[in-house]
């Protein structure tokens, strides 16, 4: 069955929320450019009320290297997602410092993207349309992809099912689809949870 990744989470409310629909992950984001930016301290806090079932990715941009391995060494997040340019070099580093899981954002706007996403040494690799605005991106680009992936990029309640039934992808990735007015919406949680796993 495709893994559920509720991402953006920032409040004591969203966390209680997916404790009761146990997604596969769930997603801080530490970019401070961004509206879903979570302190560190504040996200440790929030990592304690987790369910133990549910596994941790720190979504960071371009970060220095130690301080993206020491989000985990801190036992604040379990994965990390590297969403910026980040290259080979620098996934090599995260593992020589001790970083175990590692998810890879690409943004996919050819076949030549889904190629180079393929060919990383990340443990995942995530397709995004890189819009923002929960814009999707051309699904036919995909292909016979052969490696795991989430898929991202404009997923909401009323999309996923549709998505999971054509790609059978990994995992799927959620943010914008399960907000309303930038605020995680517990509703919209629980739909987008229901209507992956109606699938299969």
């Amino acid at each position: 069955m495709t893994k559920i990744k509720l991402c953006g989470l920032s409040r004591k409310e969203d966390i209680l929320c997916a404790n009761e629909l146990l997604p596969d992950y769930i997603g801080f984001v530490f970019a401070k450019g961004s509206r879903r930016y979570v302190a560190p301290d504040r996200a440790l806090a929030l990592r304690e009320l987790i369910d133990s079932r549910i596994k941790v990715v720190g979504v960071l941009v371009d970060e220095d290297e130690e301080k993206t391995a020491s989000y985990v060494s801190a036992g604040i997040i379990d994965i990390v997602q590297l969403h910026g340019s980040e290259d080979e070099e620098y996934i090599g580093k995260l593992r020589a410092l001790g970083v175990n899981e590692i998810i890879k954002a690409f943004k996919i706007g050819s076949r030549e993207d889904i190629e180079t996403a393929a060919a990383s040494s990340a443990d995942y690799i995530l397709l995004d349309s890189g819009q923002g605005g929960g814009r999707v991106f051309d699904w036919d680009l995909i292909g016979s992809l052969r490696r795991p992936y989430f898929l991202a990029g404009g997923l909401d309640c009323e999309n996923v099912t549709e998505a999971v039934n054509y790609l059978a992808p990994y995992a799927v990735d959620v943010s914008s689809g399960i907000e309303n007015y930038g605020i995680k919406d517990a509703d919209k949680m629980r739909k987008f949870v229901r209507a992956v796993r109606s699938v299969g």
